[in-house]
Formats: C-alpha cells, sequence, structure tokens
C-alpha cells in the first residue's frame, strides 16, 4: 500500500493526507494519546519539524533566485519593463480582490443578524493577551514603516528575522550591479550564483517529498483544536469570505488566464495543485515559495527568467487573499459594532488594505495586525479582532492558497507579455 501511495503523483499524496487529517483530528481532539505520548504533540511535531524545513530554503533560495533572475534579465530598459509590468500586475489584481470582497460583504451583511449588529447578540470574545500585545498601538503611521524595511540596516538581521522585503530589495540591487561586472568576474558570478539555485531547487525537491506527511501533521493540529462547531457562530462571516475568495480564485483570475495570458485556465489550475495544497495546509506564501517555483517553471513552462524576478517578489507583496480578507474582516467588525460606513470610510478601507497587504510577511496569521491597522483608521478599537479569531486559521489557509495562485498567475502573464510561446501547452 506504501509503495502504491509512493507512486501517486504529490497532489494526490497532499490530497489524500489532507483528508485523513480531518478524520485524524477530528478523532483524536486534543487529550487523546497512546503510550502516554498525545496525538496533538505528535502532530505538533511533525507540522514544525516541516515547516522549519521549508522555511529553511527560503533565505538562500530567494536571494539566488532574483540574482538569477536579474542577471538573465540584464539591466537597463528590459529589468525597467518586467518590473513594471509585475507591480501593474500586483496592484491590479489586489484592488479587484479586495473591491470582490467590499460588493460580497455589503450584500451579504455578516455582522447583522434579525437588524441587531452581531456583537450584542453573542459578545466580542476575550482577546488573548498575545495578540493584544501584536496589534496594540498599531496605526495607518505604520505603513510608512513598510516601506523603512525595504533598506535594511543590517541585511543578515533581515535576514535572520524573515524581514523580506529588505532581502528582496537587497538582492534586486546585488543583482542589478552583477550585470556591470565584466568579463571573468561576470562569469565567475553568473556561475556561482546559477549553482547555488540548482542546489537550491534540488534541496527543494528533497524537502516536498514529506510533503504529504507534514500537511497530514498539520491540517490534523488545526482540527483537533478547532473541530467544526468553531464555525456556527460565526457561519455567515465564514461563509462571506469563502464566497469572495472562490469568485476571485476562479472568476477573476480564470478571466486573466483566458483574455489577457491567453492560455488555458484549467491546465494551470491543475499544474498548480501541489502548491496550492501546501500553501492551504502551511498558511504561508513564503515556505510555499519553492514548491510554487518548481510548478510555475517546470510544469507551467514559464522560463526561469521570468519565474526567479516575479516569484520571489509576490511571496511578499503580491496578497490578493490577503488584501481581500482584510476588507471582509473590518467590514464585519464594522457592521458587528452597529457603524453605518459610508462610501468614504469604505474607500479608505480600500485604500489601506490594499497598501498594507503589500507589507503583511508570508507568515500565518501577519494579517491581524494589518486589520488592526484599518480598524484604527476608521476609528473602531482592536478588541473587534477578538471576533474573528475563532475563524482566521482556517480562512488564513484559504487566502495563503489565493495568494500563491495569484503569484503564479503573474508568473503566466508576464512571461507571455514578454513573447514566451511554450506555456501550460498540456
Amino acid at each position: 500500500m506504501l509503495k502504491a501511495f509512493t507512486s501517486l503523483q504529490l497532489h494526490w499524496q497532499i490530497l489524500i493526507a489532507l483528508v485523513l487529517a480531518v478524520f485524524a483530528g477530528l478523532l483524536s481532539g486534543v487529550d487523546a494519546a497512546l503510550f502516554g505520548v498525545s496525538f496533538y504533540s505528535v502532530y505538533d511535531f511533525t507540522g514544525t519539524l516541516f515547516l522549519n524545513a521549508l522555511k529553511m530554503l527560503i533565505v538562500p533560495l530567494i536571494i539566488s533566485s532574483i540574482i538569477v533572475g536579474i542577471m538573465g534579465i540584464g539591466s537597463g530598459e528590459n529589468l525597467s519593463r518586467l518590473g513594471g509590468k509585475t507591480l501593474l500586475y500586483y496592484a491590479v489584481t489586489s484592488f479587484l480582490a479586495i473591491v470582490t470582497g467590499l460588493v460580497i460583504v455589503n450584500l451579504t451583511m455578516p455582522g447583522i443578524i434579525d437588524g441587531q449588529p452581531i456583537k450584542e447578540l453573542i459578545g466580542l470574545a476575550d482577546v488573548p493577551q498575545a495578540v493584544t500585545d501584536k496589534v496594540e498601538g498599531k496605526g495607518a503611521g505604520d505603513i510608512v514603516a513598510v516601506f523603512l524595511r525595504m533598506v535594511p540596516p543590517n541585511i543578515v538581521f533581515a535576514a535572520a528575522n524573515g524581514q523580506m522585503l529588505g532581502l528582496i530589495f537587497f538582492s534586486l540591487l546585488f543583482g542589478f550591479f552583477v550585470t556591470k561586472l565584466t568579463g571573468r568576474e561576470a562569469d565567475v558570478m553568473k556561475s556561482f550564483w546559477q549553482a547555488v539555485l540548482d542546489v537550491m531547487m534540488h534541496m527543494t525537491n528533497w524537502v516536498m517529498k514529506f510533503a504529504p506527511l507534514g500537511v497530514f501533521a498539520l491540517v490534523a493540529k488545526v482540527v483537533a483544536v478547532s473541530g467544526i462547531d468553531v464555525f456556527i457562530p460565526l457561519a455567515v462571516f465564514f461563509l462571506t469570505v469563502v464566497a469572495a475568495l472562490l469568485v476571485h480564485f476562479l472568476v477573476t483570475m480564470s478571466l486573466i488566464l483566458r483574455f489577457v495570458a491567453k492560455v488555458n485556465p484549467w491546465l494551470h489550475y491543475r499544474v498548480m495543485t501541489s502548491a496550492l495544497l501546501t500553501a492551504f495546509s502551511t498558511s504561508s506564501s513564503s515556505a510555499t515559495l519553492p514548491l510554487t517555483m518548481e510548478c510555475v517553471e517546470h510544469k507551467a513552462g514559464v522560463s526561469n527568467r521570468v519565474t526567479s524576478f516575479t516569484l520571489p517578489l509576490g511571496a511578499t507583496v503580491n496578497m490578493d487573499g490577503t488584501a481581500l480578507y482584510e476588507c471582509v474582516a473590518a467590514m464585519f467588525i464594522a457592521q458587528a459594532y452597529g457603524l453605518d460606513l459610508t462610501l468614504t470610510t469604505q474607500f479608505t478601507i480600500v485604500l489601506v488594505a490594499l497598501l498594507t497587504s503589500i507589507g503583511v510577511a508570508g507568515i500565518p496569521s501577519a494579517s491581524l495586525v494589518a486589520i488592526s491597522i484599518i480598524l484604527g483608521a476608521i476609528g473602531l478599537p482592536l478588541e473587534g479582532v477578538g471576533l474573528i479569531l475563532a475563524v482566521d486559521r482556517v480562512l488564513d489557509m484559504l487566502r495563503t492558497a489565493v495568494n500563491v495562485f495569484s503569484d503564479s498567475v503573474a508568473a503566466v502573464v508576464i512571461a507571455r507579455l514578454e513573447g514566451e510561446k511554450d506555456i501550460l501547452q498540456g
């Protein structure tokens, strides 16, 4: 049976692991144990080990892939053209995601039940002190700090602390100035960084062999803690977010693939399956980056020149699902408090959600900080975050998958606009 399982394609292995994890988590719960060792502790250890292995790859992979990508693009006009197209795509798709969320949350009104704000019906949940400490004192001025982090005073410290914006900016500069070298120096640098990237991709392939086990542990751990009862009081909000994410994922992205990239959307959904399942289970677009690059480059057929530039950048600054969720969550909390939002206030939410989504790190639940910034911008108390904590973890898994898929679509779109032909040819 084990041989038959390992002979399946990776995305089928991960999908089977996901289904088994739900049953395992429900059956074991937090307390069940065998020989004095709780199943939950086994889930926690295995899932953490897998996440650590993925995160171990992030810094060298981002540095080498961006430098190789910039070296392949060259300097001057080519770099400006590719960078401009990439950033324009990120801005447009994030804006479309936010507007989708805004329209659907205004239609469903999840913060109002039977004409009453939900706060009065269920009360605000107690906010854990850790969350309060994390978001307290955040305001719209924190957006400025996002841009300050782009130029870190210590690149080693930035890498060690997961400050990806600074790491990406440094790698972009380094790659750009490598293109200024000539002769033997240029050959040595290009050979070195290409070799580093090749080694990192081999390491990624090895780590991903353990993905089904890691996914099983991560999902079982979430189900063991949360169960399914947690969704009942927040069902309308939960379904609103899921509906908005599905519209963006299935409709908006499909239209972009069909009419902008002029490729078959179904083929792209198929080649991205393993990356999407990994993104769902890890809740981290950064941790999923190695597999995203493998799927887009080796399965979709996008050149290394494009993937090594767009995907590492997208894993940090392109957060469609997160931006959509921030907007819906802020609107839900405002409705729950009985606040009648004007068009101006809603525009403020859209603008701040767009800006904060750029700087949200690709790690689980980082968007809680961004939501607190939006709440501060429209004058709501931070305690409102307590309303969404119960379902945030599962929704985090869903929106991360949308983030990763949008990154992959960006690579396909940019490659097609750059004239690449042999993409998603079945």
